[in-house]
């Protein structure tokens, strides 16, 4: 008995922090129980976010619309709505979410469909839904809402998954649809991360070798036949790999941007002290922040950054392992897809901006400039949080019951 109390004392004084109440236990105050570590690290992020996007928007923004705080103050709207956000995600339980992943996908699949006929078009692509003031990206919503779908299904349908085809491709059929109206947007940087997060889920519960080594191969056939047959993106890939063929061209952005990186050096230029971001840099706010952190915080500004999205990431791993190991697989599934996602998509954000990797429009994650990102993956990291007290929670109750 003093052993168990003992433990369940640690316990408490290892994990617990105490958060405005957010949560009701409907037969006794609730206990709340959140990783700390975790949430200051995500508060940490879009704090560094806010302060690089007043550094690297005011030029931007003073061309655009005369006022070079326009990009800041929307920011600062955007921070509000995910502080709405955090609160109503903590409030909805995890079973909830498994229990309307169907209803979720066809919702988000309806707004991908009404995007085509009555979405806003920006530089050539139709992928905004207007609702009075605000600017909705659909298929930002749809990566998180898939990745909820997919956890629900591997669930559902676990055995089936592991003895035949048949389970393996229902959900193959889902991502097509998806990925088919996202390209019509057109955004193929969103369909590579769907595949990516569909692989990796599919992998994890278990799939046939055979399956998904046939996925992989039709993927990569896929991407491949993509980009030879879109003459954009095949001038995006081979000025990727020689940008300084055409540097007032095709390689433009990409050449700036390594100017960006070498000016930073170790230490950088300075807070505000970027030139590139004068006009030279395109996208200096979204998609090429990195760059501009680069060369105004150097190479142990960049490495940082990195350190911190890469934590957040190693964290929800870590979340999916714990939920696995005590018999949550929703909950693991879901932990899994968005710490693949957070990590995934800071590769190809970082790797466009140096080079490595063709430029593919995907923002920098907590960081960049745009509401429907950052709302988005805050919705998804919060829901971690939520599956992370219930866990945590459960543990407690555990050890108060083998007490009494």
């Amino acid at each position: 008995m003093a052993n168990n109390e003992q433990q369940l004392s640690l316990f408490k004084q290892g994990l617990s922090w105490s958060w405005p109440s957010l949560l009701s236990d409907r037969n006794s105050s609730s206990i709340e129980l959140y990783d700390r570590s975790f949430i200051v690290a995500i508060i940490a992020l879009m704090c560094f976010g806010f302060v690089m996007v007043m550094s690297s928007s005011m030029p931007e923004a003073e061309k655009l619309t005369g006022n070079p705080f326009h990009f800041i103050s929307r920011h600062v709207l955007y921070l509000i709505g995910c502080v709405v956000i955090t609160f109503s995600v903590l409030r909805v339980e995890v079973s909830y979410w498994e229990k309307h992943s169907g209803m979720l996908m066809l919702a988000v699949l309806l707004l991908l469909i009404a995007v085509l006929f009555v979405g806003t078009s920006v530089n050539g692509a139709r992928r905004w839904l207007s609702i009075g003031p605000v600017r909705i990206q659909v298929a930002e919503i749809a990566k998180f809402v898939f990745i909820v779908y997919m956890a629900g299904y591997l669930v559902r349908r676990h055995g089936e998954l592991r003895e035949n085809r048949k389970g393996f491709y229902k959900p193959i059929a889902v991502y097509g649809l998806f990925a088919l109206l996202i390209l019509l947007q057109p955004d193929l940087g969103t369909v590579v991360v769907l595949f990516v997060c569909t692989v990796s889920l599919l992998f994890l519960a278990g799939a046939r070798l055979t399956d998904f080594m046939v996925l992989i191969l039709l993927g990569v056939g896929t991407f491949v036949l993509l980009v030879l047959f879109e003459p954009y993106r095949m001038r995006r890939v081979t000025s990727f790999m020689d940008p300084w063929e055409d540097p007032f061209g095709s390689g433009y952005q990409l050449t700036q941007s390594l100017m960006a990186y070498g000016r930073g050096d170790w230490l950088g230029q300075g807070l505000g002290n970027s030139i590139q971001k004068l006009a030279y840099l395109p996208e200096a706010h979204t998609d090429f922040i990195f760059a501009v952190i680069g060369e105004e915080l150097g190479f142990v500004g960049i490495v940082m950054v990195l350190v911190m999205l890469f934590f957040i990431a190693l964290r929800a791993i870590r979340l999916g392992n714990l939920c696995l190991q005590m018999q949550r697989p929703f909950e693991s599934y879901v932990a899994y897809g968005v710490g693949i996602w957070i990590c995934f998509q800071t590769v190809v954000n970082v790797g466009a901006s140096i080079g490595m990797l063709p430029t593919k429009g995907l923002t920098l994650p907590f960081i960049s400039y745009g509401g429907s990102s950052l709302w988005v993956m805050t919705a998804a990291v919060m829901l971690l949080v939520r599956i992370d007290h219930e866990r945590r929670l459960s543990l407690v109750q555990a050890i108060q019951g083998r007490a009494k």
